[in-house]
């Protein structure tokens, strides 16, 4: 099973440029997308079922910004829009799909911003969550989360961690409760593939030419619970695939 995850700051955007994000990826069965800046009702059935594909959208209530979606080839036993917390659910931040007992999900984390405007909204979604993480366990499911956390972990997670440690992603904050997520038993599965990989990044700044520089940030993750990450093959950044400020990652299981 491969599972790929994007932010494409904006769906509308990326297909302008000739680039459908669920076929990025060569051999992939499910495609998280985030800051898809669309709603359904926006998009064309070309969109929203290309062929071989269903999808399922949670948009903002506020038009062209944030959301997420999930591209899929088989048949989900559950779908679920939204972790019912409105505060978060009324941006699109989170949808996930249940096959059996292994859920997918793709999550956009808030950014932060400068000072840290919004890093209380953005410690409040982290536990939120958590809480819903908690009740997956609970139910004995097996979760892979996919998406854009927002958080440079770890020095190596950034190629300028020095000067960027009052920067909205590398917030002490926002680093420990990373870190407390990890406790938690969640794998970065990825940093456990490639635990010394430098310069390994999956977003760039669109200034001064950052990205061809690779003068980036690893803020793009997929984590899974204990018994998940044992079945990991490989995590694999794609950052040959333009498009978009983020490149897409993939896992295989």
């Amino acid at each position: 099973m491969r599972c790929v995850s994007w932010n494409v700051n904006g769906i509308r955007a990326v297909l302008r440029k000739g680039i459908e994000p669920w076929t990025a990826v060569d051999g992939a069965d499910v495609v998280a997308l985030q800051e898809t800046k669309a709603s359904p009702e926006q998009l064309t059935d070309e969109v929203l079922r290309p062929a071989g594909w269903k999808s399922v959208w949670a948009s903002a209530v506020k038009k062209g910004y944030s959301g997420t979606a999930l591209y899929y080839r088989g048949k989900p036993d559950e779908i679920i829009e939204g972790m019912g917390v409105e505060a978060y659910d009324a941006e699109g931040r989170f949808v996930a799909l249940r096959f059996a007992e292994l859920v997918v999900v793709s999550a956009y984390f808030p950014n932060s911003q400068d000072k840290g405007k919004r890093l209380d909204y953005k410690l409040g979604f982290c536990k939120a969550l958590e809480d819903w993480l908690a009740k997956m366990q609970r139910k004995k499911r097996e979760v892979l989360l996919l998406g854009d956390y927002n958080i440079a972990h770890e020095p190596i997670d950034l190629a300028r961690p020095k000067p960027n440690e009052g920067s909205p992603g590398y917030l002490p904050e926002e680093r420990a409760w990373f870190s407390r997520y990890l406790e938690l038993g969640f794998r970065d599965v990825f940093r456990e593939k490639n635990p010394n990989l430098k310069a390994a990044y999956t977003w760039w700044s669109f200034r001064s030419g950052a990205r061809a520089r690779n003068v980036g940030w690893r803020l793009d993750y997929a984590t899974t619970t204990q018994k998940l990450g044992d079945q990991v093959l490989d995590v694999v950044h794609h950052p040959e695939i333009m498009g978009s400020d983020h490149c897409p990652l993939h896992a295989d299981f």
